[in-house]
């Protein structure tokens, strides 16, 4: 065999992947890997609702500064957590890497609840965000190249809105575990955090049964593996009342182990240039919307509406339920109406409501009922524009680049809107006038519509069709 023809493999891998009936095994695919963003969700509501505890005396007895820090080692730790796992995804798999950051965030959020000091505790708040961090490239790519193109978008929105089970399952368990009537001061928000790590250990067992992915083998040149694989899948569905379809689309794809620094660089900057402008402005204008609200929200209800920062769970679960179930009832019209034009009317409308609630909000016109009422009306919505742009940027990219490109495009979102957006309206806040605030609520609005107009002129019309054709692979003949 010569040099060029042992470079090269044939596969009809991916065409048998997409024509691929649903069943109980892409089920398993949603559970086993979904369950990421419940642990995220989980981990930040905890983090937010502890921060009053850890302030006590009783506890570490930290100032609002060093728990600024806490939070502020989090995110670090997954900006570089996503960026290092991001590259590794690419080059050793989806299914090791996520694995490896599963292990990473068990370990992290475990040693969290025997935290003995503020080093101690900033130590592994950076590890546990580096482990999720790192989650959100390996889990996006895996992801898409399991789930069939039919029912991609639907299926993603969904997983990504799982976040929001999290945050309810936190709010609620912070309701309990905070309360020093049930628990002591320095026991209970200890026992917040192993929540996470017990949860940790059951996803650990399912994921053992979820596979590489077979277009990840194929590009390394372990095209046997994925043929077994997809064979194994098919013998699981070959009594599925949907026959399966022909297939008659073949790649030619060139085996490769690493991608040079320089060809990554080229395809986000150069050859996919508007692409980038596109994932950039979806990824920022929704994190800094998001967090706009998310992070401050006990502030909020404690500074304008009263409330009691032991209630703030209460306030937050219909939050979070809503946030949820948006994406469950209109998820499926991202592959049916398209994405395009539903990116477009889900972060334009978002941006709109958002707005004019601020203008409810600075006439006096809401409670803390009904403000967290017209909250829960406005991320029905912007769940799936926000879970959209992970959907866009796991898409819209080569697969040798995929697990890095959505790294790049989270780090940028969480950096401005994770940094950014809290500490922004904190401040804003702490004039303690709804004026300043309301303008605030403007400005997020008006970035989602920014946004809704950047998809509007360059979005990629992506629904129905396979990875490949969205983006031929770098490694495509």
């Amino acid at each position: 065999m010569s040099d060029a023809a042992a470079r090269w493999t044939e596969t009809d891998v991916p065409a048998r992947l997409d024509r691929l009936p649903w069943s109980r095994w892409h089920w398993l695919v949603v559970v086993a890997l979904g369950i990421t963003w419940v642990l995220d969700g989980l981990e930040v509501t905890l983090a937010g609702s502890v921060a009053g505890v850890l302030k006590d005396k009783g506890s570490l007895g930290l100032s609002d500064a060093e728990v600024g820090f806490t939070a502020a080692a989090y995110l670090a730790g997954a900006v570089l957590g996503a960026l290092v796992f991001g590259y590794l995804t690419d080059r050793l798999g989806r299914k090791k890497l996520f694995t490896v950051t599963l292990l990473l965030y068990l370990a992290a959020t475990l040693a969290t609840a025997f935290s003995w000091n503020l080093g101690s505790l900033l130590v592994f708040r950076f590890l546990t965000g580096a482990g999720i961090g790192g989650e959100y490239s390996a889990i996006n790519s895996a992801i898409d190249e399991l789930i069939p193109a039919r029912v991609r978008g639907r299926v993603d929105l969904i997983i990504n809105s799982t976040f929001w089970l999290g945050a309810a399952l936190g709010a609620a368990a912070s309701i309990l575990l905070l309360d020093p009537a049930y628990f002591p001061v320095d026991r209970g928000w200890r026992y917040a955090f192993g929540i996470g790590a017990l949860l940790g250990l059951g996803i650990i067992f399912l994921r053992h049964w979820v596979p590489e992915s077979p277009r990840w083998l194929m590009t390394h040149g372990r095209n046997d593996e994925a043929e077994r694989i997809v064979g194994e899948i098919e013998e699981q569905v070959s009594d599925h009342p949907d026959m399966l379809a022909p297939v008659t689309e073949t790649s030619s794809i060139r085996v490769r182990n690493t991608t040079p620094w320089g060809e990554i660089w080229h395809a986000i900057a150069h050859e996919h240039r508007s692409r980038s402008l596109l994932g950039l402005s979806l990824m920022v204008a929704q994190a800094f919307f998001y967090n706009a609200i998310f992070f401050t929200y006990a502030l909020v209800l404690g500074t304008f509406y009263g409330v009691a920062p032991g209630q703030t769970g209460l306030y937050l679960f219909p939050f979070a339920i809503g946030n949820f179930i948006g994406p469950l009832v209109i998820g499926r019209l991202f592959d049916t109406v398209g994405r395009k034009p539903m990116i477009v009317l889900t972060y334009a409308t978002a941006g709109i409501l958002l707005a004019a609630s601020g203008w409810l909000f600075r006439e006096g016109l809401l409670t803390a009922t009904t403000q967290v009422l017209c909250w829960t009306a406005i991320f029905f919505i912007a769940s799936s524009a926000a879970s959209a742009a992970y959907l866009t940027v796991s898409e819209i990219f080569p697969l040798e680049i995929r697990g890095m490109a959505i790294a790049v495009f989270y780090a940028a979102g969480t950096l401005v809107g994770g940094v950014g957006a809290p500490a922004l309206y904190g401040a804003l806040i702490g004039a303690g006038s709804r004026e300043p605030l309301f303008w605030g609520y403007v400005g997020g609005g008006v970035l989602m519509v920014l946004a809704a107009g950047v998809e509007a002129l360059i979005g990629v019309k992506a629904e129905g069709q396979s990875l490949e054709s969205i983006t031929k692979p770098l490694s495509a003949r």
